[in-house]
């Protein structure tokens, strides 16, 4: 009995990379190969977290009369060099021939759903593999094929870039500083970002990457703060907006589905205040700390009702979040004049 699995095709080149293209059985790839699934908690990987229903449904389509595909696309990584050759024959085609017990070395760069539950399937199925790429170049290939992509998480596309740029706090600082909220242990957004990656046991996320750094780029914009201020500092002033605000509304944070506090509305919304209050003040940059952000929160803030039947019921898109802002600021205002009548 042959050791070996051979798969007849052809080697070219896709831009400046070698590539093998060939047809095999279903059940072959599936068998050969894996999804590098972003882990949230280690960060290792960066495909999109697994969905049965979209896997199911190709693989009922697949079965049918007349059905097709485009290629799948793979990488066979370096560190599997060992158990995989090419052969090109005297036709000028060529061989790919793997060691049949070589497991898993083909990385699934843009075919997870169509290939997971296809193990007992032996359809044909075109394939094209990159010959030893790293994860980094996989990832940069993936993002390009996605990124115009329906249904592709943005949060994902968003984290794989934080990986590529050289200098992201530089680069992308609003990307930075949503980043930094989601890794940064004292800041109470603390794992709770969806990255579009696999989904954690246990933890509910309360808005995703995306959202965050839009809002940050709001504040950002609003404050030109990045003018004088490093990004790492501007990340600490924001995470510590971010703590006064979980710090008064206990019982809101705690409950993100019953409120607006974290969902787009609550976020745009609140990134805006945090700049009209940066703007509004000239305190020293290390004064903006919880305690301040507090203090300054604490005489209005519980007058708003962040419930879903609350006062941003019906409040949706860019327009909304403008409604939601003039809301804030009004109760601030009356919050305001109220004292200074008082006074």
């Amino acid at each position: 009995m042959s050791k070996t699995i051979t798969i007849h095709g052809s080697i070219g080149m896709s831009g400046d990379r070698e590539v093998f293209i060939g047809i095999t059985s279903a059940s072959i790839l599936h068998s050969l190969s894996f999804a590098d699934v972003l882990n949230e908690e280690t960060g290792n990987g960066y495909q999109r977290r697994f969905n049965p229903r979209h896997s199911l449904d190709f693989r009922r389509y697949i079965q049918t009369p007349n059905s097709t595909t485009i290629p799948l696309t793979l990488n066979l990584r370096p560190s599997s060099i060992n158990s995989w050759k090419i052969k090109t024959l005297k036709s000028g085609t060529s061989q790919l021939i793997i060691q049949k017990d070589a497991g898993k070395i083909f990385a699934q760069v843009d075919c997870q759903h169509r290939l997971s539950h296809l193990s007992d399937l032996e359809i044909s199925l075109p394939f094209m593999t990159f010959l030893g790429l790293d994860i980094r170049e996989e990832m940069e290939i993936f993002s390009i094929i996605n990124s115009k992509a329906k249904g592709l998480s943005t949060s994902l596309l968003d984290y794989h870039e934080s990986k590529l740029v050289s200098d992201l706090a530089v680069e992308k600082p609003e990307l930075y500083v949503a980043l930094y909220l989601n890794d940064y242990d004292e800041s109470p957004w603390y794992k709770q970002l969806d990255l579009g990656g696999e989904k954690t046991s246990g933890i509910t996320r309360k808005a995703s990457l995306r959202t965050m750094q839009k809002a940050v780029k709001r504040f950002l914009s609003q404050t030109n703060i990045l003018s004088d201020t490093e990004p790492e500092i501007v990340a600490k002033l924001i995470s510590d907006f971010w703590n006064a605000i979980a710090r008064l509304l206990e019982n809101e944070w705690a409950n993100p589905r019953k409120h607006f506090l974290t969902k787009g509305i609550g976020v745009y919304s609140l990134m805006s205040l945090a700049a009209d209050i940066y703007q509004e003040t000239h305190v020293q940059k290390e004064q903006y700390d919880i305690n301040y952000f507090s203090g300054v929160l604490s005489d209005f803030i519980y007058l708003i009702d962040w419930s879903s039947s609350g006062h941003f019921v019906g409040l949706g898109g860019e327009s909304g979040v403008q409604q939601a802002l003039e809301i804030i600021r009004k109760t601030r205002q009356k919050s305001k004049l109220k004292m200074v009548s008082h006074g």
